[in-house]
């Protein structure tokens, strides 16, 4: 037997296994790192997150995968570069945090790589029954494993897709191993680039959970103000909270047929995007509109999206609360508007639940890993629209 294959064998085997599971969202701010210890499987999965990191991308590095992101023509040669060029980079950063954390590479059991999103095409939102479903992320497993020495998985988004998915999200598997309540009807709400949650219905309910999209989260925020300032983000929301949100603007922005599909559906930065947002301004007749004004209104329409659609999942239920993580729980304006739509219930910080928001998607691929591995698909059965697959693909390091 090849000694890899053993390896992976005994450490499918263990009580417990330390993974690191990587998260690289679409706003390109760094790459989280997470080291979780995990025991068990299926719905006996018990997760610790022992270490966390996010170690910031450098801006040329964030202009290269610009260049592909999100484009229909790109230049292959960058591509072809870019898929290796961020494993190895990616490879890189977990040997850092390592460094950081005064912890072996032989200590770690798995490594579990989400990678960097470069396009997302389901059916839905190209239109194009030429070819099915498909999505893109880059930053090959194989040079991560060999970089660090650690069995990789990545790549976890094609076999969800082969399996008769849309590849997005996938927060729901680890969410309804880890977090199915007795009592709480729950909405975990994650807001990256794109927003989107996965409702949990409590232990009692005969409804299923699902995780879902929901529109915009932070993409045409920080992609406004990319182009209009140079800046990455509008931090602490500090122009959004300047402006006034634009009745007209926003009601054109709302036009968009996705945003009233039903649930579960996926979307990405492919559709809501700067030319989203100027053609709406077509539209409106608003092309002239102040930039905070621009802000104010972007903000409350990703605020606006995110409560339309909580309420049309939670609707008639009772004991419902909503557990917020990903990058939009830093901009206080967002999470203020999402509270005004929600007088009456709990909202609050995935903290709440005993995990760091930031480190919240990178824990979920770590728990991806662990099922691939010591699970089965049988333990992911009970998820609406979602095919029960154990995803991933091995990359051995010699």
């Amino acid at each position: 037997m090849n000694a890899q294959i053993a390896k992976l064998y005994e450490i499918a085997n263990k009580e417990t296994r330390y993974i690191i599971g990587l998260m690289s969202g679409t706003s390109l701010d760094g790459l989280d790192i997470a080291l979780c210890r995990v025991q068990g499987a299926g719905i006996y999965t018990q997760t610790t997150l022992e270490r966390f990191i996010t170690l910031p991308y450098e801006r040329p590095f964030q202009e290269q995968v610009r260049t592909i992101f999100a484009k229909r023509e790109i230049d292959q040669q960058t591509f072809s570069g870019l898929n290796a060029l961020i494993g190895t980079f990616h490879g890189d950063l977990i040997n850092t945090a390592l460094t950081t954390w005064g912890i072996k590479a032989a200590d770690i059991d798995l490594i579990a790589s989400h990678g960097q999103t470069v396009y997302h095409a389901p059916q839905r939102l190209t239109k194009d029954k030429n070819y099915p479903n498909s999505t893109l992320q880059i930053g090959d497993g194989d040079h991560i494993a060999v970089k660090t020495g650690i069995i990789t998985l990545s790549d976890f988004r094609q076999k969800q897709i082969a399996a008769g998915g849309e590849g997005a999200p996938l927060a729901a598997y680890g969410d309804f191993l880890l977090f199915t309540d007795d009592i709480e009807n729950r909405i975990l709400l994650n807001i990256g680039g794109i927003s989107n949650f996965t409702f949990l219905p409590n232990a009692e309910s005969l409804l299923e959970a699902y995780a879902t999209d929901l529109g915009p989260g932070n993409t045409m925020m920080n992609q406004y103000m990319h182009q209009t300032f140079q800046e990455e983000m509008d931090k602490d929301a500090i122009l959004a909270k300047q402006g006034t949100v634009h009745g007209e603007l926003l009601a054109a922005l709302f036009e968009e047929v996705f945003l009233s599909e039903d649930f579960p559906k996926t979307t990405g930065p492919e559709l809501f995007n700067l030319q989203y947002l100027a053609a709406a301004q077509q539209r409106s007749k608003t092309t002239g509109i102040a930039p905070h004004d621009v802000m104010a209104t972007l903000n409350q329409f990703a605020a606006q999206a995110i409560v339309d659609g909580i309420k049309k999942a939670t609707a008639g239920l009772t004991n419902v609360a909503i557990y917020i993580s990903g990058g939009g729980l830093h901009n206080p304006l967002l999470v203020e508007n999402i509270k005004k739509g929600f007088p009456e219930t709990k909202v609050s910080s995935f903290m709440d639940l005993g995990i760091d928001p930031d480190a919240k998607e990178a824990c979920l691929f770590a728990l991806l890993a662990n099922e691939s591995v010591a699970g089965s698909p049988d333990n992911l059965k009970g998820i609406k629209d979602s095919p029960a697959a154990c995803m991933g693909k091995i990359s051995f390091p010699y």
